[in-house]
């Protein structure tokens, strides 16, 4: 190698082909080049759907970053996350996507007064007060750990982390940068697609249709999908433009010819999202009267879910792991929030992209579930009680005052309840060998074939509860979202449960083209420093951090005048 070289830098066009094969190879390294991810977690690898919605790009995206600034430690390494996932982006998307970050101070590039910050407030993106002392007395600061994802004249807004604190946890931190490959391409999605899928919301048997469907409606539903109610008993079939129908809570039976147009609707691919209440089970009757009688609604849907697979129990869920309500205690009108057993806090046990790192889920009166023996049908358990959880058959009369005593903790026994199923496979038409004539008739009228299978692979999930996607009002006539115990709101006891997260990650994974929610479900691993050892091993890394380097280089130094004496030295 080293003739060769000499050759070329000796010969009479030496330098320029130097010049010319250098060159060579790093316009070919710009062109060609790979990475190669170290980390046990794939931290550094883009999903395979954010790469391929990445390629599919035919417009320009401009995303501005507002985490340009001196701020603390978690904030910096919040923006150097950023940064790091929106270089893996340009590598996947070119040229077509640009990214910068700006101060929030910053006046807007029209020329108008109003800086960043302005715009961020409009858009529903809370800054942070970041308070500092100086000498000259306290600092205030405003942090917008945010980002806006442009296209066009859409802007889709970016919330990096979602917590108001100051000082944020490692595990905080960790956790907004497991989801940072995610929002990003949420967003550029959202600002590229130009038609988004239309979902139908199922009325007409006893949904709810009031202020507690609000954030389900305003925020999760018309947010990122076409919203349109359908009521099945007035339509002679379920069309198609509906790539999912949701269902939630309903009160009145199903006749057979309204499942009849769901389990059609199943055939040809359509999409279903229940959350269902068999039993008549409400807390306000518990307030009222403190006790309540739980009985089975007979909603007329159990052969339809016997025949997909699954089978909801008139049996409800009872765990020691519960939110709280206020109860009555001492028989002398002292009011006191205690757990309350029929209020579950689920978890999952699965792997499932839905339900991954997205916390405790709030139930209120749930029923179990049971998955039965459907032929291709694959079941997966979404959400279950935890190890120290009971079912209690019904009817059942609930009673307050079972709270004013301690739970038997010996009768909680059961683990793993399911309350939640995803189901994925050829569904097999309930009516397949019980359709009638007056049916087939009706549907080859309107040039719809009553089909025994479904074509291809299809996908539904059933919950066990009807109240999990609802909100409720405080007691001052405040809507609050989903997943907040109405009962706790502005005690030392509220807790925003994970509903939500939940409800859009299923609509996601059943009906997402791109199939964004695989990257939603990336695990980063926290390896923190054990305490103890930094705190007994603290002089040896000092010393060998300080050190260590300049040991190496002498060595190499002597290493080198050793081999250099030996090689010219006679």
């Amino acid at each position: 190698m080293r003739s060769i070289f000499h050759k070329i830098t000796t010969g009479k066009f030496g330098i320029p082909v130097l010049i010319i094969v250098l060159a060579g190879i790093n316009w070919l390294a710009s062109l060609y080049h790979t990475r190669v991810d170290f980390t046990n977690e794939k931290r550094f690898t883009l999903s395979q759907p954010t790469k391929k919605l990445l390629k599919q790009l035919d417009k320009d995206i401009e995303v501005d970053i507002f985490l340009k600034g001196e701020f603390p430690s978690a904030f910096k390494q919040l923006a150097n996350s950023a940064d790091e996932t929106l270089q893996e982006f340009t590598e996947i998307a070119g040229s077509r996507l640009r990214y910068k970050f700006i101060a929030p101070d910053e006046q807007v590039d029209d020329g108008s007064p109003e800086t960043y910050a302005d715009t961020l407030a409009a858009l529903g993106l809370n800054a942070i007060n970041l308070k500092s002392q100086l000498k000259e007395g306290e600092q205030q600061q405003l942090v917008y750990p945010a980002a806006i994802v442009r296209c066009d004249d859409k802007m889709i807004p970016v919330d990096l982390y979602s917590g108001d604190k100051t000082v944020i946890s490692p595990a905080e931190l960790n956790s907004a940068e497991a989801l940072m490959e995610y929002k990003f391409a949420d967003a550029i999605e959202k600002s590229v697609v130009t038609t988004r899928p239309m979902v139908g919301y199922s009325i007409g048997n006893g949904e709810p249709m009031g202020a507690n469907v609000e954030d389900l409606a305003q925020n999760v539903l018309l947010k990122n999908y076409d919203l349109q109610t359908i009521k099945i008993n007035e339509q002679p079939f379920i069309p198609d433009t509906f790539k999912l129908l949701i269902v939630v809570k309903p009160t009145i039976p199903f006749t057979d010819e309204e499942t009849q147009k769901i389990d059609q609707y199943v055939m040809r691919g359509g999409k279903v999202l229940w959350f269902i209440d068999a039993l008549n089970a409400e807390v306000d009757s518990l307030q009222i009267k403190n006790e309540v009688i739980a009985y089975d609604r007979g909603l007329g849907l159990n052969d339809l879910f016997f025949k997909y697979g699954v089978r909801i129990n008139p049996s409800l869920i009872m765990d020691l792991q519960c939110d709280f309500l206020p109860m009555v205690v001492n028989g002398n009108n002292q009011m006191d929030y205690l757990h309350w057993n029929y209020f579950p806090l689920f978890e999952s046990k699965s792997d499932n992209l839905i339900d991954k790192n997205i916390g405790l889920v709030a139930g209120q009166f749930v029923n179990s579930i049971d998955t039965v023996e459907a032929d291709g049908i694959k079941k997966t358990v979404l959400l279950s009680s935890s190890d120290n959880s009971r079912v209690i058959a019904t009817p059942a009369l609930i009673s307050g005052r079972e709270n004013s005593v301690a739970p038997e903790d010996d009768k909680f026994k059961q683990s793993g309840i399911p309350a939640a199923v995803l189901l994925e496979g050829k569904f097999e038409s309930m009516y397949k060998y019980r359709a009638s004539q007056a049916m087939k008739d009706s549907l080859a009228k309107y040039g719809e074939p009553l089909l025994d299978q479904c074509a291809e692979d299809n996908k539904m999930i059933i919950v066990a509860d009807g109240d999990i996607p609802l909100n409720s009002m405080s007691t001052d006539k405040q809507l609050l979202p989903m997943g907040m115990n109405r009962y706790t709101y502005g005690t030392q006891y509220q807790y925003q449960f994970a509903n939500k997260e939940f409800v859009q990650n299923c609509l996601d994974y059943l009906i997402n083209p791109y199939g964004l929610t695989e990257a939603k479900g990336k695990d980063y691993v926290l390896r923190l420093l054990d305490p103890k050892k930094v705190d007994d091993q603290r002089l040896l890394w000092q010393v060998t951090d300080i050190a260590g380097p300049i040991f190496l280089v002498l060595l190499f130094a002597f290493i080198y005048q050793w081999w250099r004496k030996k090689k010219y030295v006679a």
